[in-house]
């Protein structure tokens, strides 16, 4: 049974109406972004929950993102990146890629968008020239892309075959590979991707109910990272075990939280490896969820994500949940008698 609203948080007005694959706040205000399965990109104000504005796309969008509050990106099954004026409701082709775009990252510092497909391609954008003219740097990878996150310096991109590339931004504006490339510690398929708040490293989300923390210095890879599992259910006497849908950093703190296809969100301390909270359960798959920029908030899509295949399942919501200080605060260790 589903737990009361309060407990998850209050829903917006409107949500999309089939798959939501993703949910992004603004890094200057509390606007929400989402992308669906039903063509549409949405945005809301956090505050109200209500609607601001939707625009329409050919073909299902897999991901979206900020510019500004008054541009926004989004990119589907079509191959087409779009971007959205959302003063004057318009829009422009950006570009494409030869498959479908999987994942969209706006680099604010350097005015760039980074977009990741299935045609095994990774190619940055810079919206600023003219079209035919703005695509900055194309690099081929070795996979289909299936997640991927930017920091400050790099950017990390999960493909098919459990492999992980590790970019400096600014050499991939010069068009150069990838600085490392890995295979997953993970043995299951890549399904979500973040990059650490401060920077030192990313964690890594599979299909298989387990979360991988890396770093990027090959020392403190060596030495500090570890995996664990998580997002798994008794069901029947049976352990079912979930995919980790999506990981999101909280700002202040550097804790994070991961959303499984359990419908449940846990928020982990990864300094000291434990977990400070877990949510009652919500209707259905955690497919997405974000942080707002004060993380005082926290944005989560709940929606089938077909984990179990074809079958009746809850509408598609998007929750706009008040987090606590308590649940994102890293604890104090003990200190040793």
């Amino acid at each position: 049974m589903a737990a009361p609203t309060a407990y998850l948080g209050e829903p917006v007005e409107a949500p999309p109406t089939d798959g939501i694959s993703r949910v992004i706040f603004s890094q200057t205000s509390d606007l929400l972004l989402a992308s669906s399965w039903d063509k549409g990109l949405h945005l809301y104000d956090a505050n109200t929950r209500l609607p601001r504005a939707t625009f329409t796309h050919q073909t299902p969008l897999l991901d979206c993102c900020f510019e500004s509050d008054n541009t926004v990106y989004a990119a589907g099954l079509d191959g087409q990146i779009k971007r959205f004026d959302v003063q004057t409701a318009s829009s422009v082709v950006l570009g494409t890629h030869m498959n479908a775009v999987q994942s969209l990252a706006y680099l604010t510092t350097r005015g760039l968008l980074v977009s990741g497909s299935w045609d095994q391609g990774l190619r940055l954008w810079d919206p600023r020239l003219a079209p035919g003219q703005n695509c900055v740097a194309a690099v081929a990878l070795p996979g289909k892309v299936y997640a991927m996150s930017a920091g400050q310096e790099r950017l990390v991109v999960g493909t098919s075959g459990r492999h992980v590339l590790i970019y400096d931004i600014r050499r991939l504006i010069g068009g150069e590979g990838p600085e490392q490339q890995r295979e997953s510690s993970l043995k299951y398929q890549t399904r979500s991707l973040a990059v650490y708040t401060d920077g030192r490293g990313y964690a890594l989300g599979s299909v298989e109910g387990r979360v991988a923390m890396e770093f990027f210095d090959a020392a403190d890879a060596q030495a500090n990272k570890y995996a664990f599992k998580c997002h798994r259910r008794n069901e029947g006497g049976k352990d079912t075990v979930y995919p980790v849908h999506s990981i999101a950093f909280h700002s202040g703190y550097g804790t994070f939280a991961t959303g499984g296809g359990d419908g449940v969100i846990c928020i982990w301390d990864g300094e000291n490896k434990k977990r400070l909270f877990q949510t009652a359960r919500y209707p259905t798959s955690v497919a997405s969820m974000c942080f707002s920029r004060t993380g005082e908030m926290l944005a989560v899509a709940s929606s089938y994500a077909y984990e179990q295949g074809e079958r009746d399942h809850p509408a598609d919501a998007i929750y706009i949940r008040a987090v606590q200080d308590v649940e994102v605060r890293p604890k104090a260790r003990k200190a040793a008698a």
